[in-house]
């Protein structure tokens, strides 16, 4: 039982150090890379609407990244985090008073 719940824990920490990521997608077009039904020019590199920043390579392969990290270490009872997708910012703010930032968090990614 005790093995049962240190997995749970262990998948729970590297979900959220894994929350900000990337990833790399393969050629499929020779014409340009394709994102969520829209063909993008080789060598361009776009930005799309959940804040991932993305390079079509000229061989058609494409990367992306979060524009922004995810908070991790900061007081969850008194602190909850909003994200702005029309900037693409992430901001720790006091539950009780939004218009305060959080001091002690750090990000990841």
């Amino acid at each position: 039982m005790k093995c049962i719940l240190a997995s749970v824990i262990a998948l729970g920490i590297l979900l959220t150090t894994c929350n900000a990521a990337c990833f790399n997608q393969p050629p499929e077009n020779q014409e340009g890379c394709l994102y969520s039904g829209e063909l993008h020019e080789l060598g361009s590199t776009f930005r799309t609407k959940d804040c991932m920043d993305c390079t079509c390579s000229m061989d058609g392969s494409m990367g992306c990244c979060q524009v922004h990290g995810t908070p991790v270490d900061f007081d969850r009872t008194k602190c909850k985090v909003i994200y702005n997708k029309k900037t693409c910012t992430v901001r720790v703010v006091q539950r009780k008073d939004p218009s305060k930032e959080c001091e002690r968090y750090s990000m990841v990614g």
